[in-house]
């Protein structure tokens, strides 16, 4: 391959040929192309952007780059749920046995957190014994057997992706659209799911800032699922501000334990009904958007999808007695209450800066070899729209370690803008693109 050739035809907007980009992505993984000359194509790729075959190629290519998980043993449309990511974002604790005790297969691997964003891995894993590392046998098994596996990604899976991201978090080539669409949609597609629900975040602590640019990566996702045979949906939600009130692991766990009982907070049971519901809809289980959210509503309030988690803790070594006793799940070892310096109504929680305050607590990492605390957090008092007096409490800082408790309680502060009038209700759920 002529790597410079290539790399100037992308250069001046030039179109690939499909086996061009299956020949680049087999070669960069095989080492045969070197970082430096990658790292030029990403950075054209980034100011000149892809054709929707273009991606689709880059996307293929991804997923044979390596294995692809089989699960044909497994009866039924087996269903997935990917976040673009997000904060107090706890919905696939919630989704994955509540869709499973409707009696949709649920199958996923999911990651870790990095930055501001919180990892379903690192969730699960403040629960005592929990085991994230599961073989495919195990996996096909488990999911056989109770409805649902949630495991830890692993290299085998579009190992071409994990070098490519690498490179691009390294080169400011993060925040382009094709290059999204095909890192989430190839490790969707490789994990083997028949149909792939997508939130897809937009707002100030997601990595869409606008909805224009959400709505075109939801287009684009849905297409290349659709266009590879996987059922595909992607629905637009507002990460403006926390979605949940718990921000940290064993803190997020408790929460999600809240709303499998009828519980927790409106917003985040209501994310977790529209994403189910289409997960419900794509596999076939409900007729209309009405049946499924009634079916969802039961198995919350009537204790079917708790047992539903409860079994699978078990089912993964973890210890089932947390979903009745939370209180055994990790605490920290203070509490330290936030309190708003001024009077008024909360018109932003920017909720960027509320993750990062989490992550200077230690519920987050800073670079992939940080070290979490999964006690830490924050417990949130406040939402957007509500009125608070000076001095009043904003938040629970959960604490282990005090090294950076003044720079987190700057941050998190700052977070928040207040306002003489109320204001106007925002949006939850943009759109659904189908």
């Amino acid at each position: 391959m002529n790597m410079p050739d290539l790399i100037r035809r992308k250069r001046d907007g030039e179109a690939l040929e499909p086996a061009e980009i299956e020949l680049l992505i087999r070669d960069y993984t095989t080492g045969a192309i070197p970082d430096y000359q990658m790292a030029a194509f990403l950075m054209a790729v980034y100011f000149r952007g892809m054709t929707r075959e273009e991606t689709a190629a880059l996307t293929r290519a991804m997923v044979a780059s390596g294995e692809q998980m089989d699960w044909s043993a497994v009866p039924g449309v087996k269903v997935d749920k990917h976040s673009t990511g997000g904060v107090a974002d706890t919905t696939t604790l919630v989704l994955a046995p509540l869709v499973a005790a409707a009696g949709v297969p649920v199958v996923k691997m999911a990651g870790r957190g990095l930055g501001h964003t919180g990892g379903t891995i690192d969730k699960l894993e403040s629960i005592p014994g929990f085991r994230v590392q599961l073989s495919r046998e195990e996996m096909v098994r488990q999911v056989k057997e109770i409805g649902l596996a949630i495991t830890a990604q692993t290299g085998e899976l579009a190992p071409a992706d994990g070098k490519l991201y690498a490179l691009r978090d390294v080169t400011a080539t993060v925040e382009s659209i094709p290059l999204i669409a095909g890192s989430v949609m190839s490790k969707k597609i490789a994990a083997g799911a028949d149909a792939i629900v997508l939130d897809v975040k937009v707002g100030s602590g997601a990595f869409m800032p606008d909805l224009a640019s959400a709505r075109e990566l939801a287009q684009v996702m849905v297409a290349l699922g659709q266009e590879i045979g996987r059922r595909t949906v992607a629905v637009i939600t507002n990460m403006d501000e926390p979605l949940g009130m718990m921000v940290g692991n064993a803190l997020e766990v408790k929460e999600a334990i809240a709303v499998l009982r009828g519980g927790g907070p409106q917003e985040l049971r209501e994310i977790c009904l529209t994403l189910g519901s289409q997960m419900l809809l794509l596999a076939g289980a409900a007729g209309s958007d009405g049946e499924a959210r009634r079916r969802l509503e039961g198995l919350m309030d009537g204790g079917g999808a708790l047992a539903k988690f409860r079994q699978f803790i078990g089912a993964q070594g973890g210890d089932p007695e947390v979903t009745d006793r939370p209180e055994l799940l990790p605490a920290a070892r203070e509490q330290i209450t936030v309190t708003s310096p001024a009077g008024g109504y909360i018109s932003a929680v920017q909720a960027r800066l509320v993750g990062e305050a989490a992550m200077l607590l230690g519920a987050g990492r800073v670079t992939k070899e940080s070290v979490i605390d999964p006690a830490a957090g924050i417990e949130l008092k406040k939402r957007r729209g509500d009125y608070v007096n000076a001095g009043e409490p904003l938040a629970v800082f959960h604490v282990n370690d005090r090294t950076n408790l003044e720079a987190a309680r700057d941050r998190f502060l700052s977070a928040y803008t207040l306002a003489p009038e109320r204001p106007s209700n925002g949006q939850l759920v943009y759109e659904i693109i189908s």
